[in-house]
């Protein structure tokens, strides 16, 4: 457009278009737009200096906590932290409340590639999607490998116990919570409901990253955690549609909840039952493929596509992921697929709780502030009620014996970014007042913070099950 009104330009500077005026304030017009679009190599640019960053962080956070005896994806998540908004903002993103102005990224880009400080605002959010999609990568495909190193058979048998555990898991913090902010602190009823719905969420890939780390996953309590996470996915996220619901129209439309319920019923009993049936196929159809990598790229399109599914209906994309490597782990290939998926892992699941880090503004904190003074005492009830609600749901575990409820409770601790999510919507939808969502961020914070810690110091001696992670199935 702007060279076509360039060339007319050329012709006769004074050119007059009927109900525009002169074509001259259309060039410049024109000019300005071209001059904000992003060049695709820039961005590109940004996303290799991004991932930089986030390896470099992933992995010296990561050595310093394995030499102090501590989870590695603490070193992740801390590491995130120190590279994002809350200090050195060497990995930023729009929704942290910042622009590209305070990203050192495109100061840097700016500096070096010749970039134009029209075009900065637009590279920075497209660098910043490209990395998100990466993050949300990385959880997929982490959730995939927990579920080809989990026991179908174990979660199953454990199921009643996971059941157990996870509707008191949701039950009982979002009841305390509730009834504790309107009663002890007068806030609203729709700010208290949704605040108590931040409390019952479980983030499932930052607890089952340490239980494979410390070799626990297929325990006990890890299966009984692991079962109990999935299924408080699909109760919080029900729950975040009845309180998302309850704010914009302040009523409950009971025909989504039935919609949502029993469409996950459907869809993890669905790809449990259909896998078990298709598998032999699946085996003997990768057997016959003669190019390269026919068991991971295979693999990898089955997961991609349940957890397609799983977010087209309204369900979290790493249930599907999550069905699929429980499926698929369950054939004779799980060693040899599990082998050739911890490369992939190991690049892409990084980046998910380094951006995690990234996102966690510390500035709440901060008692300074006058608004985060009230959300700093409204935080600490929020966490107290966080962590004796899901430790409480951990001694609910019942039929089993030499089982550490302790470590179950533990386990589901972390909010991580589930609870982010639940901030997240609760910020946009307007429920939240600054104080209330504060609150919730620090809350979220030291969840996801403290349990790893705590899970290995809990499960410091041997387990009851002797089983070991990645061993082959039968």
């Amino acid at each position: 457009m702007a060279d076509f009104l360039t060339f007319m330009t050329s012709l006769s500077p004074n050119l007059y278009l009927p109900g525009q005026g002169t074509i001259a304030p259309l060039l410049a017009a024109a000019e300005t737009a071209e001059a904000a679009k992003p060049e695709e190599s820039i961005i590109v640019a940004g996303v290799l200096l991004s991932l930089v960053v986030i390896y470099l962080a992933s992995k010296i956070g990561g050595e310093i906590c394995t030499r102090i005896n501590l989870p590695p994806v603490l070193g992740d998540l801390v590491g995130g932290v120190i590279v994002g908004v809350s200090v050195f903002k060497l990995l930023i993103f729009p929704e942290s409340g910042v622009d590209g102005s305070e990203s050192v990224i495109i100061s840097v880009l700016q500096k070096t590639t010749g970039l134009e400080p029209a075009a900065a605002i637009a590279t920075f959010e497209a660098q910043s999607e490209v990395i998100t999609i990466f993050a949300e990568l990385g959880v997929i495909i982490l959730l995939f490998e927990i579920g080809l190193e989990s026991e179908l058979k174990e979660l199953i048998k454990y199921g009643p116990q996971a059941a157990v555990v996870a509707v008191v898991g949701v039950v009982a913090p979002f009841t305390a919570g509730t009834v504790g902010l309107i009663t002890l602190f007068h806030v609203a009823t729709i700010p208290a409901i949704f605040a108590g719905a931040a409390l019952t969420a479980t983030s499932i890939g930052i607890t089952a990253k340490v239980l494979a780390e410390i070799g626990q996953l297929s325990s006990k309590e890890g299966q009984i955690i692991i079962g109990a996470a999935v299924l408080d996915d699909i109760l919080g996220i029900i729950v975040l549609a009845v309180v998302a619901s309850l704010v914009k129209t302040g009523e409950v439309e009971v025909t989504n909840i039935l919609v949502l319920i029993v469409s996950a019923g459907a869809f993890l009993v669905g790809v449990i039952l259909l896998g078990r049936f298709l598998s032999p196929y699946y085996v003997s159809f990768v057997k016959e493929l003669k190019t390269r990598g026919p068991l991971l790229i295979s693999a990898l399109v089955i997961a991609f596509i349940l957890s397609y599914i799983g977010a087209a209906i309204h369900l979290e994309a790493i249930l599907g992921a999550f069905a699929a490597g429980l499926v698929l782990g369950e054939t004779e290939k799980q060693q040899e697929l599990e082998e050739q998926v911890v490369p992939v892992a190991d690049v892409f699941v990084p980046v998910f709780f380094v951006v995690v880090g990234a996102k966690t503004n510390l500035g709440v904190l901060n008692p300074a502030v006058p608004s985060n003074r009230e959300g700093l005492i409204i935080a600490a009830f929020l966490i107290v009620v966080a962590i004796i609600g899901k430790v409480v749901a951990g001694y609910s575990v019942f039929g089993q014996t030499e089982v550490k409820r302790l470590g179950i409770g533990i386990g589901m601790i972390p909010r991580g970014e589930v609870g982010l999510v639940f901030a997240g919507v609760g910020a946009a939808s307007g429920a939240l007042s600054d104080a209330l969502q504060a609150a919730i961020i620090m809350m979220v914070i030291l969840t996801t913070f403290v349990a790893p810690p705590l899970l290995r110091l809990v499960f410091r001696e041997p387990v009851t099950t002797p089983e070991v992670v990645g061993s082959t199935k039968d």
